[in-house]
């Protein structure tokens, strides 16, 4: 997959409200991971045109000029030197130049081989590079639904703060009037400082949380992250949970990993039949033309050139028949990184089937927990209020009025954490199932 640019939404203005499709199209953008992954994609594409270029032949342009210089050379004793005869010579200049070409016809398809084993893995870079994109976007949805829930948790414990307020100050008029002990008293307003601390801490989850959404990102300005807060209804936890083989049936046929395995067979199988090669004999052609010149010769250059030139043309059988072993270890090693392959293969297929199960049952149980979680809150609620109005009419003591609170409070917090929890993994559901995640 190519990594493309998006907009820059770290500009100056009013601090911008990030939906979760905001968030994957930034970080898809901008990940350094992902940049890596890019990079290395691209590398393999290079090896790719390398490959191909390898079954085109070779052509070299060379040229050689030189000085030989002999001071002492007995006069009337000649030497030859580039086929020139020569007496009493102190410097003769010789220049020479050559084209050559080199072409491999046949190496028992080694080469071609070899194109396609480059061409599989920038394949595999590729769903690697898919791959890397997938596990951000997992861990931006992640973080996203922490988020959500723990606003959604902010404003719980606020309306529990306000309702300890409330029981505060009846409980400080409750003392004026006698009806209510200090130690009674000191108990409501124990129980307002503890909804107001929940309150910080919860503030504080989200803000660890938007800051790791945020490094996910690769946000490094100072500015202030928020995201954007969906209305997540009841109704998006009901919804209908995919089945297990579906989802599992789908992610076979669409998730990266499990088709990187498969590629990764069929190019152990490639490696085979390449190390094979290496017991068949190679046919290759070679051409070359050249000429040169010297000082000593009496004919001008350009004549030299015409006069000297020759060219020729080979042919080259090359048939191995001892090579201490290696090209059957090669053999040997390759199909052993076959089964390698094969097993890695049912491993992911094992991995994938373990992680959508996990998703799954999660996400059922889950459900079924927002369900009773609802029912409690609505019950709990209806109990809480009956259980303030005998309070105030001095029916009910402070412990019975506070348990109620609690019992309330916490099937509060059990509603929306399975709430959430299924929105998730109902979403990953989906995005292994090859839909993109929307909450």
């Amino acid at each position: 997959m190519a990594v493309v640019m998006a907009a820059d939404y770290s500009m100056a203005g009013p601090p911008k409200k990030w939906t979760l499709q905001e968030c994957i199209d930034y970080a898809i953008a901008n990940n350094i991971s992902l940049q890596q992954s890019e990079l290395s994609k691209r590398s393999a594409e290079e090896d790719v045109k390398q490959a191909k270029s390898e079954l085109m032949p070779t052509l070299n342009f060379s040229t050689n000029h030189a000085v030989g210089y002999r001071p002492w050379v007995n006069s009337g004793v000649s030497t030859v030197t580039n086929g020139t005869v020569a007496t009493s010579v102190n410097k003769t200049y010789y220049g020479s130049y050559g084209i050559n070409a080199n072409w491999t016809v046949w190496n028992g398809n080694k080469n071609r081989n070899n194109l396609k084993l480059n061409k599989l893995a920038a394949q595999q870079s590729e769903l690697s590079l898919a791959e890397t994109a997938n596990s951000i976007q997992e861990q931006i949805a992640q973080l996203y639904v922490q988020i959500l829930y723990l606003n959604e948790a902010v404003e719980a414990n606020r309306m529990s703060y306000e309702a300890s307020l409330k029981n505060e100050s009846k409980g400080r008029e409750m003392v004026k009037l006698g009806k209510m002990s200090k130690a009674d008293l000191a108990q409501l307003t124990s129980q307002t400082a503890q909804d107001n601390y929940n309150i910080v801490e919860a503030k504080s989850n989200i803000a660890k949380y938007k800051l790791q959404l945020k490094q996910l990102l690769e946000l490094t300005d100072s500015e202030e992250f928020d995201i954007y807060i969906p209305a997540a209804s009841d109704a998006d936890a009901l919804e209908e949970i995919p089945s297990l083989t579906s989802v599992y049936e789908a992610a076979l046929s669409t998730r990266p990993e499990i088709k990187n395995s498969q590629l990764a067979i069929q190019s152990s199988e490639l490696n085979i039949a390449v190390a094979k090669a290496d017991r068949l004999p190679s046919i290759s052609l070679s051409g070359s033309v050249g000429t040169s010149s010297t000082s000593m010769n009496s004919n001008k250059w350009g004549k030299q050139i015409q006069t000297n030139f020759d060219a020729s043309v080979g042919a080259t059988l090359s048939v191995p028949i001892l090579d201490n072993r290696s090209a059957k270890t090669a053999v040997n090693k390759a199909k052993l990184q076959r089964e390698q392959s094969l097993l890695d293969l049912k491993d992911k297929q094992k991995q994938l089937y373990s992680t959508i199960e996990g998703f799954w049952v999660d996400a059922y149980t889950n459900q079924q927990k927002f369900k009773a979680a609802k029912a409690s809150v609505e019950s709990e609620q209806a109990s809480y209020e009956l259980l303030s109005e005998q309070f105030n009419l001095g029916l009910k003591n402070i412990v019975e009025l506070m348990t109620g609170k609690a019992n309330l409070m916490n099937a509060t917090q059990d509603m929306l954490e399975s709430k959430y929890m299924t929105i998730l993994d109902r979403q990953l559901l989906k995005f292994y199932k090859g839909e993109p995640l929307s909450i």
